[in-house]
């Protein structure tokens, strides 16, 4: 849950309903902002739409600016958020099968949700594909664990890998979220011609 669950004592069911309520709206704001859409996602590979990676960096950038604040407030411990262990092998693997999936169906597991909810079938195409590969994943992992645990370290953070204040990485996001929204918009002129016509 968040890491607010240990500053403020609700129970379980609060921040469930909580999670649901967010849940909803996020995929409420996907769909309005045409995330439940397949041709809308993969505009990002031609070039000619880049308002998915717009959204989703500032999203982050946003998000780390929230965190670093509150945190500098003393509103906020870091060491609450859990940071997944770093395991490059198969995370690079996992990695690349879900650009994989993403580039042949078109979504990703929150967008394919959200395009299921509004009854695009090819959404619920996606979104059982998805369930199989989860299924999958859980037979195999018995045989995989020692693999994908195997050779991992902590996890690993910019600051603590770097050296580098919490507070320069900060800034220097903003300044590169500044910098690539003004280079995808020139990539949105460039290539606008391949926008389709129907």
């Amino acid at each position: 849950m968040l890491p607010l669950t240990s500053s403020y004592p609700f129970g379980t069911a609060a921040w469930l309903g909580a999670a649901v309520l967010l849940g909803l709206g996020f995929g409420f704001c996907l769909e309005r902002a045409g995330f439940g859409s397949a041709r809308k996602l993969t505009a990002v590979f031609y070039l000619y739409d880049m308002a998915v990676v717009k959204v989703m960096f500032t999203a982050i950038v946003t998000a780390m600016v929230g965190l670093f604040i509150l945190s500098a407030a003393g509103l906020l411990d870091l060491s609450e958020i859990f940071v997944e262990p770093t395991h490059m092998a198969a995370q690079a693997l996992g990695g690349l099968l879900f650009g994989a999936g993403f580039i042949v169906g078109g979504y990703c597991p929150g967008t394919a949700i959200a395009a299921l909810a509004t009854g695009r079938r090819d959404g619920l195409a996606f979104a059982l594909g998805m369930l199989l590969g989860v299924l999958a994943y859980a037979e195999l992992t018995p045989g995989l664990e020692a693999w994908i645990s195997g050779g991992g370290s902590e996890g690993m953070t910019l600051p603590e890998t770097t050296g580098l204040g919490r507070g320069w990485w900060t800034l220097g996001f903003v300044a590169f979220l500044a910098a690539a929204g003004w280079g995808m918009g020139r990539l949105e002129t460039k290539f606008a011609g391949r926008r389709p016509r129907c």
